[in-house]
């Protein structure tokens, strides 16, 4: 399985351009994915530099509907007529974030709503045998303090945002599971745990900003941290985060979580390896089928001699 991260924060290795946004394509034995596509075309360009053929996209996934997300939406639409496109239906509502006490509209662009290509999703989803969305989050632990200062607005009333247009990608194929989860604005524990309570188990590998407070922290942001870290390192799953999570925090998780949690920068690329326990049943099949050919010639040459 091919990870390809196309927009984030920081500068990678690679040559590609960075912006304040999010885009991940994954190539499967199946399907060739777009989790969002960051906020302009940039990804576009990104993704040549990759030598990835968006037009052999058929599934994008936008996890919410802020501008940083699916603002290349409108570019893909017009080089791919094929793919569809999965978001939650509120994911067009009127999302704003404060800014030195003035509201700033961070939505979707309104111009692609109507395209039929777009398919709107109430709560899970299962789209086939590889690709599950999690749209129905349960409330167990506290989300992120950042997520105060984004707003949604109805009518002339702008109130704290639900998050009810989040949803996360669950991708099972060659012998991984591969959980994105976007922004994590529910929260990656409440998110962590949703997981495992509709999949029966835990996924291989996170890949997720933890949309954490980038400064002025207080005593309450920093236990929200430490408590975080704590949590995820009882999990066997390795985490790579990005885009919202912060440095400091990173900085402060990575001390606890270890080679458990890695940045992952635009340009990065992740190759996904079947599970080593299902080669070692592949091997020890062959060896058991080994010996039984071996046996059943000793004792054909055996009677043979006799």
């Amino acid at each position: 399985m091919r990870i390809v991260n196309l927009i984030e924060d920081t500068v990678g290795k690679a040559s590609c351009a960075p912006e304040h946004g999010l885009c991940f394509y994954v190539e499967t034995q199946k399907h060739k994915i777009l989790v969002d596509t960051g906020a302009s075309a940039l990804f576009l360009e990104n993704a040549q530099k990759k030598n990835i053929d968006l037009s052999k996209v058929d599934t994008v996934v936008i996890t919410h509907g802020h501008y940083d997300h699916g603002g290349g939406l409108k570019s893909f639409l017009a080089c791919n007529q094929d793919a569809k496109v999965y978001m939650q239906e509120s994911a067009y509502g009127e999302y704003y974030s404060l800014r030195e006490g003035e509201p700033h509209y961070i939505g979707m662009d309104q111009e692609t709503k109507n395209n039929p290509q777009i398919v709107y999703v109430q709560g899970n989803l299962q789209i086939d045998h590889e690709l599950f969305l999690i749209g129905k989050i349960e409330m167990r632990h506290p989300i992120p303090s950042a997520n105060k200062r984004i707003l949604r607005k109805e009518g002339e009333e702008y109130t704290e945002d639900d998050f009810l247009h989040e949803q996360c990608l669950l991708v099972k194929a060659e012998g991984k599971q591969i959980l994105f989860a976007g922004c994590a604005h529910h929260g990656i524990l409440n998110i962590m745990e949703q997981t495992v309570s509709d999949d029966g188990r835990e996924p291989d590998v996170v890949i997720s900003g933890f949309h954490m407070k980038k400064n002025a922290y207080s005593e309450e942001d920093k236990d929200a941290i430490v408590e975080t870290a704590l949590r995820l390192n009882h999990y066997h799953t390795q985490f790579y985060t990005c885009h919202c999570t912060g440095d400091k925090p990173y900085e402060a998780m990575k001390i606890i979580m270890k080679d458990k949690l890695q940045y992952i920068h635009c340009g990065d690329e992740l190759e996904i390896i079947r599970k080593k326990g299902n080669e070692y049943m592949k091997m020890h099949k062959m060896f058991a089928w080994g010996t039984v050919v071996c046996f059943v010639m000793t004792m054909i040459t055996g009677y043979k001699r006799k």
